[in-house]
């Protein structure tokens, strides 16, 4: 039971001992000599709306601009 034991222990850590193989794709990331895209500011708040409160509409003119329109004036 006991080589059994030595011999599984042996090959998983045979496994564990040699280097992953290079990036397959690509250049080495490690390789100071390689050239990059240089990195733009791109701003967190670009594109979004203003949210702070606002006053309300009065409430017959917005009815108005949501009812739906029936022929012949109703």
């Amino acid at each position: 039971m006991k080589p059994l034991l030595t011999a599984a222990a042996a090959s998983l850590l045979a496994g564990c001992s040699t280097l992953p193989p290079p990036p397959v794709a690509g250049r080495d990331p490690s390789d100071p000599t390689v050239r990059a895209a240089p990195a733009r500011y791109a701003s967190v708040t670009a594109g979004t709306a203003d949210h702070r409160p606002v006053p309300p509409k009065p409430w017959a003119e917005q009815n108005r601009g949501v009812a739906p329109k029936t022929p012949g004036g109703m």
